[in-house]
């Protein structure tokens, strides 16, 4: 057992003396021993239940005969980081999550891993882990929270920021926006839309590396409770059997994992982490590979922000078995592979769609294409990231002058002013891995966007990223960013700006002599923090097209 390092022969007698420290005896450390990294914490919702989890997962583990050992790991909320200072450390925590779970279960080394995330950074930074330490390991989230639910009307996080921007244009009152705010979050979990923990938690089905269910189950069901000691009891099966998560997330279990994020209509933020977590197994996700699997993959599901439903609708309706199910009628998954559970054929063989609005047919989708849309031009020459199933066919193809903003604050306030009109580009830069530093999250702009009903007449462009949440035109990870020198940089007041979806083209209308011009008279704004922590991040990281993955 690897455990042995710390547990076993005379050498170790000390080692042993301070397990017996904390309470273990004899017969607790001679068993195989599982480490239990929980991102519990008191502030995040999704995260305030994971106590309750993880003791159901160390009960699963005992009934196997193995010894739980829990450890905790730092949780960011999104939603409560948004729009200020505290944005700029989300995307970063990411790889202090995953530095975190390999320095515990390499200082203590666990025979195996439980990973106990739910929120958005945490789960890739687990996985991130899972495939650097490559022990047996099985991802088991908090679940997704349930929607609100308001005077009959069906409502959730993304109501409330949207109704931010009908507040500031005088279309809601005050008591109004309260009463929304008390409602539209009613029980802990992930925030209940298709976005991004609930894309990545269901993602990570698809990969093989948590169990079927782990997206879906509400986080108040009791069935989570279920699988989660079923969790605890396969873990120790795994490492019985020494499956390691390298020889579950191969490429092709990585296609099967962009596959069923097209089909979904994931968070844009999935193109961030998915090549984060390959890079760790040495396979590399380019931005052409998520373009060219969204073109061949219908979009089957149009969950909040694109559509009304919600996660508790897809764990009704038959949740990611089912979606799977559906995509391998036209063979575009690989079916032949494993998963913690097994062999995804056997697992997906009864799956049946038991609600055909929720999970389209694959005959009948909403989009013959995927959710996410790679774009390119002379604005991004790198590529850009779209959320499509969220956007309004009539703006697939759209121009506009461009308004442009050196900080996601100044855009608010000018967004909040009314300052923005339709026809308008808006251009955030300047927020990008590096230059942010940090690539924050920009749900305030887009939703106080939507809220003033300018959601189909103004797109948003950024070198920054976008909520799970954001819908309409709002087009992200622009590469390469401002800091670095991107075109972005160059765009000024006026410029005009040519978007098609469907051509996958962002094109900035000034001429190759203009843009060589302003690139040898306008210089670029200098990093302006005080945080030693994002100057070093900033420094190490990579570009958005890359996953802003830190240099090794």
């Amino acid at each position: 057992m690897r455990s042995d390092k710390m547990k076993k022969g005379f050498e170790r007698a000390g080692n042993r003396s301070l397990l017996k420290a904390s309470g273990f005896i004899d017969e607790e450390i001679s068993q195989p021993i599982i480490g239990i990294a929980n991102s519990w914490n008191e502030i995040v919702p999704g995260h305030t239940h994971l106590k309750d989890i993880a003791a159901a997962v160390k009960e699963g583990v005992r009934l196997a005969g193995a010894t739980p050992m829990e450890f905790q790991t730092i949780a960011v909320c999104d939603g409560i980081a948004m729009g200020h200072e505290g944005m700029k450390y989300s995307l970063p925590s990411r790889e202090i999550v995953a530095d975190s779970v390999e320095i515990m279960a390499s200082a203590h080394p666990f025979d195996g891993l439980v990973l106990i995330p739910n929120c958005d950074k945490i789960v890739p930074g687990m996985l991130m882990a899972a495939l650097r330490l490559n022990i047996p390991v099985i991802l088991f989230s908090g679940g997704p929270m349930l929607a609100g639910n308001l005077k009959g009307k069906t409502v959730d996080l993304i109501s409330v920021f949207e109704a931010v921007g009908k507040f500031s244009s005088g279309k809601m009152k005050d008591a109004e926006l309260k009463e929304l705010e008390e409602y539209a979050c009613p029980t802990c979990g992930s925030c209940s839309g298709m976005f991004t923990a609930n894309s990545m938690n269901c993602i990570a089905e698809a990969l093989g590396l948590a169990p079927f269910g782990n997206g879906t189950i509400p986080a108040v069901m009791s069935q989570r409770k279920r699988l989660a000691k079923k969790v605890g009891m396969r873990i120790v099966e795994l490492v019985k059997k020494d499956i390691k998560p390298r020889q579950i997330a191969t490429i092709a279990a990585f296609k099967n994992a962009m596959t069923v994020e097209m089909a979904l209509g994931s968070s844009t933020n999935t193109v961030l982490h998915l090549p984060a977590i390959a890079q760790e197994t040495g396979i590399k996700l380019e931005l052409d590979m998520f373009d060219k699997i969204s073109r061949k993959t219908p979009n089957l599901c149009k969950l909040s922000p694109a559509g009304p439903h919600h996660m508790e609708d897809l764990d009704r309706a038959g949740g990611i078995p089912a979606v799977m199910k559906e995509l391998s009628k036209k063979n575009l998954l690989n079916l032949k592979l494993t998963s913690v559970e097994g062999k995804i054929e056997t697992r997906i063989k009864n799956a049946v769609n038991l609600d055909k609005e929720v999970i389209r047919p694959i005959n009948k989708p909403y989009y013959k294409e995927g959710g996410i849309a790679i774009l390119k031009g002379n604005l991004a020459p790198d590529g850009a990231v779209i959320k499509r199933s969220a956007v309004n066919e009539k703006v697939w193809t759209f121009s506009g002058k461009a308004k442009v903003f050196d900080s996601e604050e100044i855009a608010m306030k000018a967004i909040i002013a009314n300052k923005v009109r339709k026809g308008d580009v808006v251009v955030i830069r300047y927020e990008g891995p590096k230059g942010g530093p940090g690539m924050r999250e920009m749900l305030s702009p887009t939703s106080t966007i939507v809220g003033k009903g300018l959601d189909n007449s103004v797109a948003l462009i950024t070198d920054g990223r976008f909520s799970g949440g954001t819908r309409g035109l709002a087009i992200g990870h622009i590469s390469p960013e401002a800091a670095e020198g991107g075109p972005i940089a160059y765009v000024k007041d006026g410029d005009k700006i040519d978007i098609d979806i469907l051509k996958r083209q962002i094109s900035l209308k000034v001429s190759a002599n203009e843009l060589a011009k302003r690139k040898k008279d306008m210089k670029l704004k200098p990093l302006k923090v005080t945080s030693n922590f994002l100057k070093r991040y900033s420094h190490l990281t990579t570009s958005a097209d890359k996953g802003a993955i830190l240099k090794s």
